[in-house]
């Protein structure tokens, strides 16, 4: 198994981060880069127009698009891919890429954050559901 640097830890999950260190060099994974995009934020506090809130989206969208633009070369760098034409209106954007794509991603100013694009299985769910109420029943009981 190949072993990649470390990638930063405040962008990437460490769970994710150690699958990423055991895929081999050219191995691709699929992920959503969360974009750094305008923060609309200051709006949300009153009830917006319709006039304000098309406008607070059409800011996020060129936001992202501005953002997309700025780590375009490292998809390109790493042999990756986009799974999107565009961003969403949250600004995130599915890729394919290599393991070293995903830290130069994590590393870049423009992303807010790198998640595993990964199924959600209704068995783990389940199971996961079934654990916890264990859990709580016998911190109950």
């Amino acid at each position: 198994m190949h072993k990649q640097d470390a990638p930063n830890q405040n962008k990437i999950s460490p769970e994710f981060a150690t699958r990423l260190t055991h895929l081999e060099p050219q191995e691709k994974v699929r992920v959503i880069v969360l974009l750094q995009v305008q923060n609309a934020e200051n709006s949300i506090e009153k009830r917006q127009s319709r006039a304000e809130r098309q406008a607070a989206i059409k800011a996020v969208r060129e936001s992202a698009e501005q953002a997309l633009e700025n780590i375009g070369g490292i998809i390109q760098r790493f042999d990756g891919q986009q799974l999107a034409e565009h961003p969403n209106l949250l600004g995130s954007i599915p890729v394919e890429i290599t393991a070293a794509g995903v830290n130069a991603l994590a590393e870049s100013d423009a992303v807010k954050a790198v998640i595993e694009d990964q199924a959600i299985f209704s068995e783990h769910l389940n199971n996961s559901l079934e654990a916890n109420a264990i859990d709580l029943f016998s911190r109950l009981g």
